[in-house]
């Protein structure tokens, strides 16, 4: 069994490996520090750590003058609050100028579980992506969120990061050669008959409904797209030319999201069939975050009758 571990708590020891290397890291808070993990970093730094209360849009605010002063402010929130309450501050205030802020947007998607509908937030991904100059990154397990802070730190411009409230395995760390670079994805399992497109804790998924496949004799390839925008066109692309069929798996709306990115790029370079499995056009609803997750259909069990009904509606041709 892989270490179990959710993201916002890899999250929260990533900023303190970065502390004391880059004292000019600044980490602001919605009052969630216990959710989103930066308490440590408070109770270590309090001189670099700003609880601006239950305020989003004046946060970024802040945390846009602190980048304007020469300051790297990692500024904290729910998902919804931070991609909703605040997209104005974001967009305006943010990225317009091109600060030098990353926005950390916590438990993103359904997987939230308990909190409910209101507070799981399947439409971020979209609203963050189509801002202009917006980097959108979403790592997939605890391993990968230490390099996407690291990469964060010194990435210069406006950013989004994702973080999951619910423990997932961690899976990076078996992949040979693996390497994180923001704009590139990670090939997880390669196979020819069809490939997996998935982000957060889908790979997950993927790599496990890729195994269930192999026993059927159908071999899939797994993508880990971390970073939504900018897309790793080329390994996407590549995908498409030698497989001739996608799914993309995301814990977020069908609609916008790295199933939007998947399909604007292969419409345009490299049309085949891509089925986006996602959360439909619907909102989410309480339950445990397990029975929430298969309530919309993210099991590997699911992913791979999805797989094999594209295979079996779109033969690739001889």
């Amino acid at each position: 069994m892989n270490q179990m571990e959710s993201t916002r708590s890899a999250y929260g020891k990533a900023l303190l490996e970065q502390a004391e290397e880059h004292p000019e890291l600044m980490v602001l808070d919605a009052d969630l520090s216990n959710a989103t993990m930066t308490k440590s970093f408070g109770a270590l730094y309090p001189e670099r750590f700003f609880n601006c209360g239950i305020a989003e849009a004046n946060m970024m605010g802040i945390a846009a003058g602190m980048a304007a002063a020469g300051l790297k402010p990692f500024a904290n929130t729910f998902a919804i609050f931070a991609a909703g309450r605040a997209y104005e501050q974001i967009r305006n205030s943010i990225a317009y100028p091109r600060m030098n802020v990353t926005v950390v947007g916590s438990h993103g998607g359904i997987s939230v579980g308990e909190d409910g509908a209101t507070h799981q937030a399947i439409e971020d991904l979209a609203l963050m992506r189509v801002i202009p100059g917006m980097t959108v990154v979403n790592p997939c397990d605890a391993h990968e969120m230490r390099f996407a802070v690291e990469a964060l730190m010194k990435h210069v411009g406006p950013a989004y990061l994702r973080l999951g409230r619910a423990p997932v395995e961690t899976v990076t760390d078996a992949i040979p050669g693996y390497s994180f670079e923001l704009g590139k994805g990670v090939t997880m399992r390669d196979g020819g008959d069809v490939t997996f497109v998935a982000t957060g804790l889908c790979v997950q998924l993927a790599l496990k409904a890729a195994a269930l496949l192999e026993e059927e004799w159908i071999s899939a390839r797994v993508l880990n797209i971390h970073t939504i925008k900018p897309l790793d066109e080329a390994l996407i692309v590549k995908a498409a030319e030698e497989t001739g069929h996608l799914i993309t798996v995301e814990e977020h709306s069908v609609i916008g999201g790295l199933g939007g990115a998947v399909t604007e790029l292969l419409c345009e370079r490299c049309p085949v069939p891509v089925l986006r499995h996602g959360v439909e056009d619907q909102f989410g609803r309480s339950g445990k975050a397990s029975d929430v997750l298969r309530f919309y259909g993210f099991t590997a069990e699911v992913l791979a009758e999805k797989a094999k009904e594209t295979l079996n509606k779109s033969p690739r041709p001889s």
